[in-house]
């Protein structure tokens, strides 16, 4: 029993071997059919994970940038990250779409192409790094160009063109730069805004480019305009003649002229004298209500602003620097036009005169020339008006003794001066007149002992400029009052230019504000005959 039982088994396993290894071999196809498939699930799990966690990780930064509202170091590190997560997500598509031939080379090729990717971007990331400029404008902009030019050794200027913002109340201009310009940090400038930036008690302007983070909570605008803007003083030496045009006209025309009348002036230490005086000059370069800027209490937002004036020269226009080629021909001409004097092309009053008794006028008396006799009341004035008066007519002028005010009204003087064919005065503020004088007109200029040099530097080569013609009557020292005062040995009497080398404080202590005239009508004689001569041709 037991040995059939025994061969009945042993039967049974024999004839049943075939099947079983058959059935072993499917089990084991299908066991690493199951581990391949495991595997490759496994790794396209890890690079599905990886590939949410970095557009996670973006998408946080993007969300902090918002939540820190805009603080220049989050949002620094904040689009670095986004540049580098970007990458990642562009890398992995890539990776995803490759034929890889198994499991093990399909991950190092990944954990490689990661590796070098972020190798290389750190890379780059430090060698922009480098240079604290190049860090800024790579996550934040380009590089924008500086808004403010301190080069001049006359005046400093700041243009900004873009959303430019006045506060009058601090005395401060803001550029606030478009959002792909900003930077983590912005330069900042305070500067003089009249034409003579070395005048220590001219007031400051305080203009700043914003920053990125500064950009986001600038000060909102009170009031939008669509014209230009231009911020300048009306102090320094104003309220002489002569610094009144050169130092704020003349700079204001250079800077403004080419608006053509569309520009608002925001003007700090506010003159009211100076607008009252000259309120037709400026209400022409202006068609827009001036603006006492360190009163204003509102934001000024317009779409260019001009911090300062430009300034060539005392009192006079380089062509090449002026955006129409003005010309102080030109300045001239327009003074003429802004006080309603009558235009180009008429000859100087005595000669338009003769012209039309010529013409059959009913005159029959000859048009004697007309000459202005500047009367100056302080410094370098004449002490014998009288007797000069007299021999100016004696020659055969028209006298009009003229003693020029502050507060004179311009439009009325501007005629008087018109009317006129010679501009006569000492050296000094009042000539400046000779703007409202006619081409060919003539300014002779009496040169006080020792200022040869001043008389035609500031007065002589700027009437030539503009078609006057300039003479001048240089004293000898017995004709001032210094040879009176001093004696013939003391310094500024027996060596002016010894004078000079001193320093400025002594030459303008003797021979600009202790000096006066006593004309020697005798010598001066031949002067007026030979004015005479002049303006007959």
């Amino acid at each position: 029993m037991a040995q059939g039982m025994a061969g009945d088994w042993s039967s049974s396993s024999s004839t049943a071997a075939v099947p079983s290894s058959s059935g072993m071999a499917r089990r084991l196809a299908r066991h690493h059919q199951a581990v391949l498939g495991f595997l490759l699930g496994f790794f396209v799990s890890v690079v599905l994970y990886t590939t949410v966690s970095g557009l996670c990780l973006a998408t946080n930064s993007i969300a902090v940038h918002d939540i820190e509202n805009g603080q220049k170091d989050v949002l620094t590190k904040t689009m670095g990250k986004e540049r580098i997560e970007d990458k990642k997500l562009v890398d992995g598509t890539d990776m995803n779409k490759k034929t890889v031939h198994s499991t093990d080379q399909l991950g190092q090729t990944a954990n490689d192409a990661r590796g070098n990717l972020e190798e290389e971007l750190i890379r780059q990331e430090l060698d922009q790094d480098g240079d604290g400029n190049n860090r800024s404008n790579v996550t934040l902009g380009t590089p924008l160009k500086p808004i403010c030019d301190l080069s001049d050794p006359r005046y400093d200027i700041c243009e900004i063109s873009g959303d430019a913002r006045a506060i009058g109340a601090n005395c401060t201009v803001l550029y606030v730069p478009p959002a792909d310009e900003r930077g983590p940090d912005g330069p900042e400038w305070t500067i003089r805004d009249q034409s003579r930036k070395d005048l220590g008690y001219i007031d400051k302007v305080n203009v700043k480019t914003l920053s990125a983070a500064q950009s986001l909570v600038a000060p909102g605008c009170t009031s939008r305009h669509a014209v230009p803007a231009v911020v300048f003083a009306m102090n320094g030496l104003t309220s002489n003649p002569w610094h009144d045009f050169s130092d704020v006209l003349i700079p204001l025309f250079i800077t403004t002229r080419a608006y053509d009348g569309e520009v608002q002036f925001l003007v700090t230490d506010f003159r009211p004298w100076f607008v009252d005086k000259y309120r037709l000059i400026l209400t022409n370069l202006s068609r827009y209500d001036i603006i006492d800027f360190n009163k204003d209490t509102g934001v000024r937002c317009y779409p260019h602003i001009v911090v300062g004036l430009r300034s060539h020269s005392d009192l006079g226009i380089d062509p090449t620097r002026t955006p129409h080629n003005y010309t102080m021909l030109d300045f001239r001409m327009y003074i003429r036009d802004v006080f309603s004097l009558p235009p180009e092309g008429q000859g100087i009053p005595f000669k338009e005169a003769n012209k039309k008794k010529k013409n059959g006028g009913t005159s029959t008396e000859e048009q004697k020339p007309r000459l202005m006799l500047i009367n100056r009341a302080g410094i370098r004035k004449f002490v014998n008006l009288p007797e000069i008066s007299a021999a100016v007519q004696a020659a055969g002028f028209e006298v009009l003794v003229v003693e020029p005010l502050r507060d004179m009204r311009l439009d009325e003087f501007s005629r008087e001066v018109d009317s006129c064919d010679v501009l006569m005065g000492a050296h000094g503020a009042a000539l400046t007149s000779f703007f409202f004088l006619r081409t060919n007109a003539v300014m002779l200029q009496v040169v006080p002992w020792g200022l040869e040099r001043e008389a035609m530097s500031y007065f002589g080569v700027h009437a030539k400029d503009m078609m006057l013609q300039d003479m001048e009557y240089s004293i000898t020292v017995e004709e001032s009052t210094l040879y009176e005062k001093y004696g013939k040995d003391h310094l500024a009497v027996r060596d002016p230019e010894a004078l000079r080398k001193q320093g400025w404080q002594l030459l303008r202590k003797y021979l600009w504000d202790e000096q006066d005239i006593r004309l020697n009508v005798t010598r001066f004689s031949p002067t007026l005959h030979q004015l005479l001569r002049t303006l007959g041709e």
